[in-house]
């Protein structure tokens, strides 16, 4: 009893539980951690600082730590933190760029730069701090270097670019519009050291530089004037002696196709593409795989021996004084494999067939990839489905202009019965690799097909007595036909030995000739009678068109075998009866009355 109480307790204790709602939590509770893919950490290397005072042109540089692979450089600004105008999009190295402050009203500004990572198609953001711009006058009037070989000065695309010898001079020369112009200061010049200011005791309006080491190369020599109300201007002059390296605009790659079919690939325009503007020259350019490890080359054009698959190539230009230009970098493709074939997929051809047929062929090319547009497939007729070209057609035909899929349609295909529809597919990728499939067959067979209903077509007993009053067996069959058919069928059954040896021929016990419209409903029910003539097995079967008259699109069903046994009365599996003698069931009786009897005593 206790134990049943117990029990009871037990059940309703766990009914409570689980009528108690359950506690959970809402899915807007769980917080996302988000997290970024790159690797690249991207820094404001050079200001502004928060709260700075930015005035005139500020140089921007950037800090970039990590292993990716940055594509550009989007600078851009913003005085509430929510519009940001682009001040300038930065595609190659070096990345660096100058910051024109005049170009914006003075207030609190705040830089956002945005790096794009093409290894993982992620963006890296990094924001300088909020500063100020207190542009005002004074207003530079002239910032220039005299006797220049050639160019302004005015950009860095544009140079003064001078020949002096390493102990030559600059006369720099300035001139600026302000009520109350304080003192000028250069930096950037050739050095070492730099000139003194100018003023504010007294103004020259320029600066006769002479550093006693002028050596080959380029500056941004930045003026900055001053005034006494603490306001300043400041204008970059772009100046050297000699040039950087050269530009290099492309490199044309081949026949200039997005793909090669060769691994020997010409790079033509290393010399012809590359600008050297108005400095010493183009002397040669370098080529490199990893943008480490450089090869020079003084040719325009450039052969290379390159593996299958996408190669990254880095160009560079050197002028004659060994001054390098910016690195670009070019895609070289090679696929020099065909495509390789799948297969194909054919309609069912029969002469019933009305529609045309559709064919369609599967290829792929792990490469470049199907050039759908210049693959197509070709058809003809042949008579036996072997050979390289069909030879009832005078020369393959266009299943399809363009693509890899058509169809083939005949006015009757009853008139083709028997023979053969030969494809062959031609594939060619975007390399220009042509693959030609081996000729394909498919036969065009009839479409009416005469057969026995294996279901429905039996013996009404397998083991029989021989003779003319026991040995008879009835055959029930049903001829069916896939299609309506309005001609005559000889049909017939046939005998032989089950024992026989290969010299015995079949016998035929009975044929018949339907008339011309039996099937014309596709089936036709026949009874077959047949008299086993002694003791043995004996196979039977029902045999359509023997002569092979109709042709059919499956000659091989046109057969239905059965076996009979004739039996003696003692021969196994011949039974008169299965129901037990009177005499045996007394016997057995008693024999149980008797054990019963010895059990009790």
């Amino acid at each position: 009893m206790g134990r049943r109480w117990s029990s009871i307790l037990l059940v309703v204790l766990l009914l409570g539980l689980s009528s108690s709602p359950l506690v959970e939590t809402p899915l807007e509770d769980i917080e996302t951690v988000a997290f970024s893919s790159s690797n690249l950490a991207l820094s404001f290397s050079n200001g502004p600082d928060v709260n700075e005072d930015i005035t005139g042109l500020h140089s921007l540089t950037f800090s970039m730590t990590g292993y990716a692979n940055v594509s550009s450089l989007l600078l851009e600004i913003s005085s509430d933190g929510n519009a940001w105008t682009t001040v300038k999009n930065i595609t190659s190295a070096p990345w660096l760029t100058y910051f024109d402050s005049t170009a914006y009203s003075n207030g609190s500004y705040t830089l956002r730069a945005t790096a794009w990572d093409d290894d993982v198609n992620e963006a890296v953001v990094a924001s300088s701090g909020t500063f100020n711009i207190v542009n005002q006058v004074p207003v530079i009037t002239i910032f220039t270097a005299l006797n220049a070989a050639v160019g302004t000065g005015n950009s860095a695309s544009d140079r003064a670019w001078f020949d002096i010898e390493s102990d030559g001079s600059l006369a720099y020369r300035w001139g600026a519009s302000d009520d109350d112009i304080s003192y000028a200061s250069i930096s950037n010049v050739p050095g070492p050291g730099a000139p003194s200011n100018d003023g504010p005791s007294s103004l020259s309006y320029g600066w006769d530089w002479s550093s006693g080491s002028m050596s080959e190369g380029t500056w941004n020599s930045r003026i900055t004037v001053y005034d006494d109300s603490s306001l300043s201007a400041s204008q970059t002059l772009f100046i050297g002696i000699d040039r950087t390296g050269p530009t290099l605009s492309g490199v044309t790659v081949g026949d200039g196709a997005a793909w090669q079919k060769s691994s020997q690939v010409t790079l033509s325009g290393l010399i012809n593409n590359a600008d050297d503007g108005q400095g010493s020259g183009v002397s040669a350019t370098e080529y490199s795989f990893d943008g480490t490890t450089w090869t020079s080359t003084t040719s325009d054009s450039l052969t290379l021996t390159l593996a299958e698959g996408v190669h990254t190539l880095s160009f560079r230009s050197i002028d004659r004084v060994g001054n390098i230009g910016a690195t670009i970098q070019t895609n070289v493709q090679v696929d020099e494999s065909i495509p390789e074939a799948i297969g194909w997929t054919v309609d069912e051809l029969t002469t019933s067939r009305i529609e045309p047929a559709n064919v369609s062929f599967s290829a792929v090319d792990d490469g470049s990839g199907i050039d759908t547009a210049n693959s197509y497939i070709q058809f003809g007729f042949d008579s036996n489905g072997v050979g390289e070209s069909p030879d009832l057609s005078s020369n393959w035909m266009l299943a399809s202009s363009s693509g890899l899929s058509g169809s083939v349609g005949l006015a009757s295909w009853a008139t083709k019965s028997r023979q053969y529809l030969m494809f062959r597919a031609v594939v060619v990728d975007n390399a220009g690799n042509e693959y030609i499939s081996s000729p394909s067959s498919y036969q065009i067979l009839p479409g009416l097909d005469l057969y026995w209903n294996a279901t429905q077509t039996n013996l009404d007993r397998l083991i029989v007595r021989p003779g003319e009053t026991s040995g008879i067996v009835t055959i029930t069959s049903l001829l069916e036909s896939n299609q309506n058919y309005g001609g005559s069928v000889v049909v017939r059954l046939e005998s032989a030995p089950a024992d026989r040896t290969s010299s015995v021929s079949w016998t035929v016990m009975e044929s018949r000739t339907l008339d011309s419209g039996t099937l014309s409903d596709s089936q036709e029910e026949l009874i077959w009678n047949y008299t086993v003539p002694q003791t043995g097995q004996f196979d039977l079967r029902l045999v359509i068109d023997n002569v092979n008259v109709i042709d059919e699109y499956d000659e091989g069903n046109n057969f239905n075998h059965m076996v009979v046994t004739g039996a003696g009365i003692g021969s196994p599996g011949l039974v008169p009866s299965f129901a037990p003698s009177v005499v045996l069931i007394l016997l057995t009786g008693f024999a149980l009355a008797l054990l019963q009897r010895r059990t009790r005593d």
